[in-house]
């Protein structure tokens, strides 16, 4: 699985979700002008954007584990502080920032309940934590149809709905386990436009993620198989696809 790939692939593949996403992530967030915070994960910069509207530049400071990804953040935002790095070993001393935020991030931590500790760990007393992660479990995430139809195909597939922060409820036990208090849950859902089936199914070869890398493993004939199952399960073009993700803040 890889998320070394260019910004404008990780765009068309799962970004334009991501924007939409930030948009309603960072109000439940509650983050306001004057916050020092630090994004865990922060990608090519989706949610790194409206942080920067949000608080200005230099009180943002952005953590990522792909090159690619640092050298797309540094690029679209000069003023940012950008990182690579891991969730699981932040280099800020102690009550750094007021809050941290993972969007999309802590289901692919290696250590979800070390990561989240991190980000309580560099957060200031009474700061926040906040992370949202889609709903593979609860069938409610963005690649929902494709994941059916690889179940059909093949029903022991790695669907993604094992990993952490998956379902309902989880996020909330891993803050919990993370020593995070005062934990506030919610469901956040968007909706991305499709002009027809091909602009659907072509982000999925590019090799990102799970869904990419299970595509790229396949030989010629069964991924030809794969793309026509998905037919199935993709509405007329052109059509949209709503996705949701489980959101927590929590109090550190």
């Amino acid at each position: 699985m890889s998320f070394e790939v260019p910004a404008a692939a990780y765009e068309r593949f799962i970004g334009a979700y991501s924007s939409r996403l930030a948009l309603g992530f960072i109000e439940f967030a509650g983050v306001h002008a004057g916050q020092r915070v630090v994004e865990v994960g922060c990608g090519p910069g989706a949610l790194t954007v409206q942080l920067v509207d949000r608080v200005g530049p230099d009180l943002v400071v952005a953590v990522d584990p792909s090159t690619s990804f640092v050298e797309a953040a540094r690029l679209r935002f000069p003023g940012v502080d950008v990182r690579a790095g891991v969730a699981e070993e932040l280099p800020d001393a102690d009550d750094t920032f007021d809050a941290a935020l993972a969007q999309l991030v802590v289901h692919f931590m290696q250590d979800p309940v070390a990561g989240l500790r991190e980000m309580g760990r560099v957060t200031k007393p009474g700061g926040f934590v906040a992370a949202c992660v889609w709903d593979h479990n609860g069938g409610l995430g963005p690649f929902a149809a494709f994941w059916s139809a690889a179940r059909d195909l093949d029903p022991g597939v790695d669907d993604e709905s094992g990993r952490a922060g998956t379902r309902e409820g989880q996020l909330v036990e891993l803050c919990v386990a993370a020593g995070l208090d005062a934990i506030e849950s919610s469901m956040l859902t968007v909706h991305r436009p499709y002009e027809s089936f091909d602009d659907w199914w072509e982000p999925f070869t590019f090799g990102i993620g799970p869904a990419g890398a299970y595509v790229a493993d396949l030989d010629d004939a069964h991924r030809e198989a794969l793309r026509e199952r998905c037919v199935a399960y993709v509405p007329a073009a052109p059509f949209e696809i709503a996705a949701s993700a489980w959101a927590v803040r929590a109090r550190v």
